[in-house]
């Protein structure tokens, strides 16, 4: 019986040893315990700048004269919708508050 112990603990030893060289010859992450990790995940390519390169500049972006004017649009389209009573209600106005009071 010490025999049989001792054969299943050289073979353990040997296998954790393999695993461990097996590692870190093909640069392997060793996980024996099975939990979770974010390795997978970094290992990933990141396609973020990729992705905006293929977006052209919005030079609408930095010049102020464009974006007084599109907010000048928004708040006349706003004052126009208001008029016809189909703007936004007040705060505490809208329908889920008028649900809630009944």
């Amino acid at each position: 019986m010490a025999t049989n112990s001792l054969k299943g603990m050289i073979a353990a030893a040997l296998n954790k040893g393999v695993t461990e060289a097996r590692a870190r010859i093909f640069g392997h992450v060793l996980n024996p315990t099975g939990q979770r990790s974010t390795h997978k995940l970094l290992r990933k390519k990141l396609i973020g700048d990729k992705v905006a390169e293929w977006y052209p500049y919005d030079i609408k972006k930095d010049d102020p004269l464009i974006m007084a004017r599109q907010e000048q649009e928004r708040l006349s389209k706003l004052e126009m919708l208001k008029r016809r009573g189909k703007g936004p209600p007040k705060k505490g106005q809208g329908r889920r508050a008028a649900k809630r009071n009944k």
